[in-house]
């Protein structure tokens, strides 16, 4: 454990350098409860073991970041390494990255694509900020972000139950066409059975008060002989849809290339 202390002791120390910065290591040392003279003879005696535990530590932050899909920044890279007994501070993780030239590939939870201009006299919000529906396919929550592939990056029109916080239906493409959303609206359907209303809540798109998207819903309406789907205006919660970690990674692991489908 003082050996990883002098380590951090040390890596602070020359970031600081490299800043321009004056740093206190004699404050430091007395902070953290070691010795002046241990820091000093372990400089001089263990420059090669520091390297190579450097190394050691980039090569596990690689195997995690791997294991993550490559969502996994410095703050979740750095609880994994104290969970492995690692004592290591997070700003030393990002630095370690930087240095192996990777980052997270984590897309925003939620992306503003075009926003109706008189979005509020199109819908109404009924859900009222009750995130927390008592049954499956009482709201559903659809959303379009973007994701990186081998290609490029595409749009990602998701459909989430907010019941279960699971995604039920996605659909890529090139562009921000409302057919994408309808798309994605009848492959939920094909594969939930649906026979009590449902509340579609989504952002304020326009995509989600297109002409096309409103006809789908009552086409939707008139087939089930009752009024299933309502459209709602309010913007998502980012917990809710694609900031969820386990969902992304899972899209993240089918969606290599803009031509998955």
């Amino acid at each position: 454990m003082t050996e990883a202390i002098y380590l951090e002791v040390s890596e602070k120390t020359e970031a600081a350098k490299k800043a321009g910065r004056r740093v206190s290591v004699s404050g430091m040392l007395k902070f953290l409860g070691v010795s002046r003279s241990g820091y000093h003879a372990w400089l001089h005696r263990m420059p090669s073991d520091t390297k190579k535990r450097r190394e050691a530590i980039k090569a596990k932050i690689q195997d995690i970041y791997d294991a993550s899909k490559q969502n996994y920044g410095a703050p979740k890279i750095t609880v994994e390494l104290r969970k492995n007994g690692e004592i290591i501070s997070e700003r030393t993780v990002g630095t370690y990255m930087r240095q192996m030239g990777i980052r997270t590939q984590w897309s925003k939870p939620w992306t503003i694509t075009t926003k109706d201009s008189d979005f509020s006299t199109e819908l109404q919000n009924i859900l009222d900020e009750q995130f927390n529906p008592d049954r499956p396919n009482a709201v559903w929550c659809s959303d379009i972000t973007y994701i990186w592939t081998i290609d490029g990056f595409v749009y990602l029109t998701s459909i989430m139950d907010l019941f279960s916080r699971k995604i039920i239906a996605w659909t890529l493409s090139e562009t921000l066409e409302v057919s994408c959303v309808i798309d994605t609206i009848n492959k939920a359907k094909a594969r939930r059975s649906i026979d009590r209303p449902l509340i579609i809540h989504s952002d304020r798109g326009s995509q989600y008060v297109a002409k096309e998207y409103k006809k789908q819903l009552k086409t939707c309406s008139v087939v089930t002989r009752r009024k299933l789907f309502r459209g709602i205006m309010h913007a998502l919660n980012p917990f809710i849809l694609l900031s969820n970690v386990n969902g992304l990674i899972a899209l993240r692991s089918a969606i290599t290339s803009r031509h998955t489908s």
